[in-house]
């Protein structure tokens, strides 16, 4: 009698044990899975301005946001691998809508942020100023034995616009050779930075924050596709505080910070 009337107790104790263990476990992970920061994928390009600008926001808010900076091909490719990024920012049109055709992005937030332009830019020590023109682009003469740095213009933004531009300047077929398809543009910036290619083609935002490079040549805005930074909220992120900051992403604040390091805003798309 004495143990069967102890085993109620005992398992009315394990149970009220139990229950506190579990609201207190609750108590712990509901506020930490609120507490996610958002995280912002975006362009290579944008790598010094987005920080100033999370910074800003952070102090603003008192709200985190990570960052991750790559190609804009590579971090479109890791969201559809289900990188958990809950905002996406791409140097062109083509990666955004990449992810748009797979369902990976929140059509209606989708925005077109900010804009740029390509540049030449060669070692300052040995930079010159060179004429940019159809019919007067003596890039070969110049180029010598060196090589000539842009991204992959297969899938990194910034060496689609090079092509295009070098395709209507036409030398496009006899500078490809002489290519360094690098990873991403601030690849190709290090590759001239370093001295191991005379000249590059990227964004100007990137040649001002290398002092190791100056800009001898702006390409014409008609020889290449307007360059365009969408972003837009990925329909996989869970971070409560995304939609503010793309928000933010696109004050008055905020671009004042983009401005400074030479972005421009987005140019108009047609249709």
């Amino acid at each position: 009698m004495k143990i069967s009337a102890a085993f109620p107790k005992r398992r009315s104790l394990l149970a009220a044990t139990l229950a506190v263990a579990l609201a207190a476990f609750g108590a712990v992970t509901a506020p930490a899975a609120h507490a996610r920061n958002t995280l912002v994928m975006a362009a290579a390009s944008m790598k010094d301005s987005l920080e100033e600008v999370a910074k800003l926001y952070e102090r603003k808010t008192g709200n985190k946001v990570g960052l991750s900076f790559a190609a804009s091909s590579a971090l479109a490719k890791q969201i559809e691998q289900q990188a958990p990024a809950d905002i996406f920012i791409s140097a062109d049109l083509d990666w955004m809508d990449y992810l748009a055709r797979r369902d990976l992005i929140k059509p209606e937030s989708r925005a077109s942020l900010l804009g740029n332009r390509l540049v030449l830019i060669a070692p300052k020590a040995v930079a010159s100023p060179i004429t940019i023109g159809k019919g007067d682009f003596p890039i070969l003469q110049r180029l010598g034995e060196s090589r000539l740095a842009t991204g992959e213009p297969n899938s990194v933004p910034v060496g689609r616009y090079a092509k295009a531009a070098l395709t209507h300047l036409g030398v496009w077929d006899k500078v490809e050779p002489r290519l360094v398809r690098a990873e991403s543009v601030r690849s190709a910036l290090a590759f001239v930075s370093r001295g191991e290619a005379l000249f590059g083609i990227v964004y100007e935002t990137d040649a001002k924050v290398d002092k190791g490079v100056e800009i001898v040549g702006i390409f014409p805005a008609d020889s290449y596709p307007a360059i365009i930074y969408p972003a837009a909220l990925t329909t996989a992120g869970k971070a409560p505080d995304a939609a503010a900051f793309l928000a933010f992403l696109k004050s008055p604040d905020a671009f004042d910070v983009f401005r400074k390091y030479g972005f421009t805003p987005a140019p108009a798309t047609q249709g």
